[in-house]
């Protein structure tokens, strides 16, 4: 960028960003926060219905099987 042209490198690579996360660093926080949150309502939900399933499967099995017996 012609804006950057004749600056220290210094300045394009280390205080650009610097002030961009002193700037962002909340709203940045705030949305890896919320996927990490997101990201474990997800995984409790596949484990709830995981057990719901093996739960079911296995009562469903073993009643079907003492069914058989009668």
């Amino acid at each position: 960028m012609k804006l950057f042209e004749g600056l220290p490198w210094w300045v394009t690579w280390v205080a650009v960003p610097v002030i961009a996360i002193v700037v962002f660093g909340g709203m940045i926080a705030s949305a890896i926060g919320f996927l990490f949150w997101l990201l474990f309502k997800v995984l409790v939900f596949v484990a709830l219905v995981g057990g719901l399933v093996y739960v079911v499967k296995k009562f469903t099995s073993s009643s079907s099987d003492s069914r058989d017996k009668w």
